[in-house]
């Protein structure tokens, strides 16, 4: 048994290379990716354990460097989500991913256990609270696991707080165009809920939203404002909205906004003109992915919040020695450092810098779309660029485009230059120009 398992060992490094051969498992083939996946999961699953005792160090070592390769060639042709790419350097940055770093419990208070990187938590924080325009006794806010964690928390404070201060469950009101989360939530919440309208540009419509709040006047309303929906990269107006709510009679006390900021609350900041997310407005939170328009390595995020919402939510865990009031218990530390570490070398400037770029460079591609006479729009202030989805469903999954029914996106985010951008282009121009040959032909 124990020889087979040896003999099992050697053909792993040959299968890897096997793939590289074969058409449905190689990664390029043409200088075009063919496959995401090159490492075969019966190879990760089975091929490195001998018996679960001796660890194959060779085999380990090559499906890691097969593993990596993949990623280096995906990278390349990656233009369809949301998650910046560039490359940081975090060689000072090595060292601390061999301990254990966990921020469990409430960053703002000190726990018993020394292996926490609270500290840079609070220094992102604070950061966060700066640009967002809240003074530090005021706010209250956490490092999540990413944008839906965010969306998890903010809802749960607007259900707690409709609840409890206003003597009645609120309605939550979010457009088609939100991110489908949102509804997840709402489910497991057991929370009443509206789905509002959506203008063509994936925007709130908001006179439906008016007829829809106008019908239930007498419950409090938990309203999302998308701060760049999922798909169309659309930006709710957050000023508008807060207006309708006056209208329909409903005080400031009688509803809860959280923005779900995942995508651009980290770029509307530094453009001058581009609409305010601010906490002097009458709003109850803002969420915002570290992994996307920064570009963290592992998916985090920021949830913020005023803290005298906290204590409604808030309790002493003695456990653990320290408040519980986020939504996962442990943390990663490590995710803290990341953020500040990439905060501190972009500072505001490199990211005002990135915004223009980013913008620039998603005006650039739209004009190249619109000289062709493809279907394309971009909404102002997005990085979303949407457009008619190719019929060739090889380019889809080269460039692993996001596709809805007869519409794709790209999202140009820091990592996306105009060189990438131009080699998308000339691939999808050509791709169209041999349909209609092939068309006229027959």
């Amino acid at each position: 048994m124990e020889q087979q398992l040896n003999e099992n060992h050697q053909k792993v490094p040959s299968l890897v290379a096997e793939n590289h051969q074969q058409k449905k498992k190689g990664i390029v083939e043409n200088d075009r990716i063919i496959s995401i996946s090159v490492v075969d999961q019966k190879m990760i699953s089975k091929g490195p354990f001998n018996n679960f005792t001796t660890p194959n160090k060779d085999c380990i070592e090559t499906i890691l460097h097969e593993y990596e390769k993949t990623l280096s060639h995906r990278s390349r042709y990656h233009l369809g989500y949301p998650v910046n790419l560039s490359k940081g350097n975090y060689a000072n940055l090595d060292p601390l991913m061999s301990f254990h770093i966990n921020n469990c419990g409430d960053p703002f208070t000190d726990p018993h256990w020394g292996f926490n990187s609270r500290q840079f938590e609070l220094g992102v924080l604070d950061w966060f609270a700066q640009i967002w325009e809240i003074n530090k006794d005021d706010y209250w806010a956490y490092i999540t696991n990413g944008g839906t964690e965010g969306n998890f928390h903010g809802l749960w404070i607007g259900f707690v707080t409709s609840s409890r201060e206003l003597l009645g469950d609120g309605i939550l009101y979010a457009s088609q165009d939100t991110h489908y989360s949102v509804f997840k939530i709402a489910k497991l919440y057991r929370m009443e809920y509206v789905v509002v309208e959506s203008s063509i540009n994936g925007e709130m419509d908001y006179e439906d939203f008016r007829r829809k709040l106008l019908l239930n006047k007498d419950k409090p309303a938990i309203v999302v404002a998308n701060i760049g929906t999922t798909f169309k990269g659309a930006i709710d107006d957050l000023d508008l909205i807060i207006e309708i709510l006056h209208e329909c009679g409903f005080s400031n006390k009688r509803f809860y906004i959280h923005c779900d900021a995942a995508l651009l609350g980290l770029m509307l900041p530094f453009n001058k003109h581009a609409p305010k997310i601010s906490f002097k407005k009458p709003i109850g939170s803002i969420s915002v992915s570290g992994h996307k328009f920064l570009g963290c390595p592992m998916p985090c995020g920021i949830q913020m919040t005023r803290k005298s919402y906290i204590d409604l939510i808030s309790q002493d865990v003695e456990v653990i020695y320290s408040k519980d009031a986020t939504i996962s218990g442990s943390r990663n530390g490590h995710a803290a450092i990341y953020l500040w570490h990439n905060l501190s070398i972009k500072g505001k400037i490199g990211l005002e810098k990135d915004s223009q770029k980013c913008l620039e460079n998603a005006s650039y591609f739209e004009g190249l779309i619109k000289g062709e006479g493809i279907v394309c729009f971009r909404n102002e202030w997005s990085l979303v660029v949407v457009f008619e989805r190719p019929k060739d469903d090889e380019i889809i999954h080269q460039w692993q485009l996001s596709c809805e029914g007869d519409l794709a996106h790209i999202v140009v985010l820091p990592n996306v230059t105009q060189e990438k951008l131009t080699e998308f282009f000339h691939q999808l121009i050509s791709g169209r120009t041999s349909r209609t040959n092939m068309t006229q032909s027959s």
